[in-house]
């Protein structure tokens, strides 16, 4: 299903709506905490199996994004935003049967494994497009896109405590929530499934062929054997499992953090919160991948790494003491986690050239699924052994907090060693073009 290549005359601002209805669709992976209070009263769950489809949906969008990448590039953005449609729906309809007749585990099949695939499928299946669109400023590009899965949950947080309001807590109303996801996703998706265009070829070489791509390129199967690949791995995993553990959790971490307090949080006000962290999440996309075409990759990922342990130590140290300082540092977090992610593709780009950067970054979201399973792990984990050891509150979330830190600072330094990719492993012109598809094929 090749995607029809642009007119002349296509605006390029059409592109990223197309690539928004898809990522504000699967985005709502970022709202799951809504559902764990009623799935583990409802199901007799605790919180660490309560996670568990989401961190499977996490690991499976990296794993299905590390090897559907090539197919991507090769079958277009129109292929892609197809698959992550029926997966992602067929996720949540699955879920529904699971919770209708109380079989946790088809909810777990259902919205982590299937739901799963269309969450790598597409996440990246813009990347590419958008990337070959705004040559001149790759950064606001992705982050444009990318957005747009930080801001599903500003949707789909409140949406879903409606639903679950109006429907019932109990399996038969978690059910019936997951169906009304899953068919109108179904529908938002496929606007961006008719929307997307590719670009025409820029030049073409005296045979009519496109002609070689300018500057430093690299082979995805090259880029996995640098330094460089993998010490964006490192600090994307550190920087994703620092910021996923708090959103994972988010609903009930605040609620536990002031419950002894003269001012708890309701769970309306949780949710709420839950949106916030959605919006930071949301802006930062757009706003640091954007100041990043102006002050570099680098140094932006300097501010996400450095910036974000100062401000999970203000949370550690005195974030039960104050609700403003809590709120106000859980936000800057999830606006360097939501940077970080859009901020990628562009300094892959910087790195690798724009051969075949979307197989390339769907290779490195295998990050994002190791992240997608530490960082519930460690603040679930702990916070249950906590638990059962008698302490309550903030005291939960203590050495979470710490092991955060200590993994910011992993990122850092990873960061810190980057250096640009040796040219042995850069491909040559003429293969360059060979590799290059027709433009009724283009990805």
């Amino acid at each position: 299903m090749s995607p029809p290549v642009a007119p002349p005359g296509w605006s390029r601002w059409l592109v990223p709506p197309a690539a928004l209805s898809v990522h504000l669709s699967i985005g709502q992976a970022y709202a799951w905490s809504v559902f764990k209070p009623s799935l583990e009263s409802a199901l007799d769950l605790s919180g660490t199996q309560s996670a568990l489809p989401f961190q499977l949906g996490i690991v499976m969008l990296g794993l299905s994004a590390a090897f559907g990448g090539t197919l991507v590039e090769r079958n277009g953005p129109r292929w892609a935003m197809t698959v992550a449609l029926i997966c992602f729906s067929s996720g949540f309809l699955l879920s529904a049967l699971g919770a209708a007749t109380e079989q946790y585990w088809l909810i777990v099949f259902g919205y982590g494994f299937v739901g799963g695939i269309g969450l790598g499928i597409g996440y990246i299946s813009p990347v590419s497009t958008l990337i070959k669109w705004f040559p001149d400023r790759p950064g606001m590009a992705t982050g444009i896109a990318i957005m747009g899965f930080g801001g599903g949950a500003l949707i789909a947080s409140p949406w879903s405590a409606q639903m679950l309001d109006s429907f019932g807590s109990d399996s038969s109303g978690i059910a019936l929530a997951f169906l009304v996801h899953g068919l109108t996703y179904a529908v938002f998706m496929s606007l961006g499934v008719f929307l997307v265009r590719v670009p025409r070829p820029a030049k073409t070489a005296a045979d009519g062929t496109p002609a070689p791509l300018e500057g430093v390129q690299v082979s995805a199967n090259s880029a996995v054997r640098t330094p460089q690949f993998w010490l964006l791995w490192i600090v994307l995993c550190m920087n994703v499992t620092a910021g996923i553990g708090i959103l994972e959790k988010a609903a009930p971490m605040i609620t536990d953090f002031f419950a002894d307090t003269s001012t708890p949080v309701s769970v309306s006000a949780a949710a709420g919160f839950v949106a916030l962290l959605s919006a930071a999440n949301m802006a930062g996309r757009i706003g640091w991948s954007s100041t990043s075409d102006l002050i570099g990759r680098k140094n932006i990922y300097r501010v996400y790494l450095g910036v974000g342990a100062l401000m999970y130590a203000l949370i550690a140290w005195v974030g039960d003491s104050s609700k403003p300082v809590f709120i106000i540092a859980a936000l800057v977090i999830l606006s360097f986690y939501g940077g970080g992610f859009a901020t990628v593709p562009a300094y892959l780009k910087d790195l690798f050239g724009t051969y075949q950067v979307g197989a390339i970054h769907g290779r490195l979201l295998t990050a994002w699924s190791t992240a997608g399973v530490l960082g519930p792990l460690i603040v679930n984990w702990i916070a249950d052994r906590q638990e059962e050891a008698g302490k309550s509150g903030a005291s939960l979330y203590g050495l979470s907090l710490v092991i955060m830190i200590g993994l910011l600072a992993v990122g850092f330094v990873a960061n810190e060693l980057v250096r640009p990719v040796a040219a042995r492993h850069h491909v040559t012109p003429q293969k360059e073009a060979a590799d290059v598809p027709e433009p009724e094929q283009s990805a």
